[in-house]
């Protein structure tokens, strides 16, 4: 089933400068998705270090789209 969903110009730029290049855009969003609830199924070793991880490494790529974002403007 294929669904699509609207996004801004500006969002979809952002989207682009973390895609992989053999990603498609589906499993891009499915890997920022990523929850602690869904590492904990996958692997059961969801401790409070790797949920923290999560967290400083979701803040550092937000903190990378914003600076590589101005530069573009």
């Amino acid at each position: 089933m294929s669904s699509s969903i609207r996004i801004s110009n500006e969002t979809k730029r952002k989207l682009e400068l973390v895609k992989r290049e053999d990603e498609t855009y589906d499993e891009l969003l499915a890997r920022l998705a990523t929850t602690e609830k869904d590492i904990d199924e996958r692997g059961g070793f969801a401790d409070d270090s790797v949920v923290e991880d999560m967290a400083h490494a979701r803040e550092d790529l937000n903190e990378s789209l914003k600076d590589r974002s101005d530069r573009q403007q």
